[in-house]
């Protein structure tokens, strides 16, 4: 994460476009997070299979990549800039004048929080768990299947993280900053890496944290809602991480659940889909 910030901080500074500089930083952070699977797995059976290689890369083009560039990184920097220069930013909600870094964190909290309970939703209300199963479908975590979201619930989630700080006029650099987190930190989150967090599991949204949130077992997998941070989830009682025990299974109910790309686009809309039994 510092490596990839410093990469984002030298590119900024070189007097390069936020959105590219923050899409280097991405690229270097998947490198690195591929090199960790790689050389200090969690499990060697989560190593991907090729065609699921070729579906989430699929996904990640087109959901996490794409859509985010049109959606979050671009129009949010240009919305900011149109509202900032046409006088129409509630600025007075934003401190503007504070360093860099601070708010960054802040938006960090802010944002969180808003997608901390966005995912409960997602989780509890049908009509959005019917969306947000596309993401809980793979059988293993690694890297590239952070980006298995349907189309509609990703728009939702990038609307709730960004229009509201263009809305504010948050500065570009402290936008892009935040992207480069919220890339890297999606990346390490879903991997297959064996880590060790110790303390930082009480504050980061970690590997550790994150497969108990995809166990198939529902009172396990409904906790760990946080998307950058942990911290809403120690406050409001849903941070599981029980000592000694390895997650088991992950996934759904329905362990025939499609996995292919057009037909998880078609899943939403078959009821109860994800709950038909083994």
């Amino acid at each position: 994460m510092l490596l990839t910030l410093g990469v984002f901080g030298l590119l900024a500074a070189a007097g390069v476009h936020v959105t590219p500089a923050a899409h280097v930083a991405a690229v270097v952070a998947a490198a690195l997070v591929t090199w960790h699977e790689l050389a200090l797995p969690y499990r060697q059976w989560w190593k991907p299979h090729r065609n699921e290689v070729g579906t989430d890369l699929l996904f990640m083009v087109v959901v996490q990549m794409a859509l985010p560039y049109l959606v979050s990184i671009t129009v949010t920097i240009w919305l900011a800039d149109l509202l900032r220069s046409s006088g129409l930013t509630v600025d007075t909600l934003w401190p503007h004048s504070r360093p860099v870094a601070l708010q960054v964190v802040m938006m960090l909290l802010a944002a969180d929080f808003g997608r901390y309970w966005l995912h409960r939703a997602f989780h509890h209300y049908q009509f959005m768990w019917s969306y947000h199963a596309v993401h809980h479908s793979p059988h293993r975590l690694y890297w590239l299947n952070v980006g298995r979201f349907h189309p509609f619930e990703k728009a939702v989630q990038l609307a709730l993280d960004t229009l509201p700080f263009a809305v504010m006029g948050v500065g570009r650099e402290v936008l892009g900053a935040y992207f480069v987190f919220y890339a890297v930190n999606g990346f390490f989150q879903h991997s297959n890496c064996d880590v060790r967090l110790g303390p930082l599991n009480y504050l980061i949204s970690g590997p550790e944290l994150h497969r108990w949130h995809h166990s198939e077992v529902i009172a396990e997998s409904n906790n760990n809602y946080g998307n950058n941070l942990i911290v809403w989830d120690v406050l409001f009682g849903t941070r599981f991480l029980p000592p000694g025990r390895e997650v088991g299974d992950l996934g759904l109910i329905n362990r025939s659940y499609p996995a292919g790309f057009w037909k998880q686009m078609r899943t939403p809309f078959i009821p109860k889909l994800d709950k038909v039994p083994r």
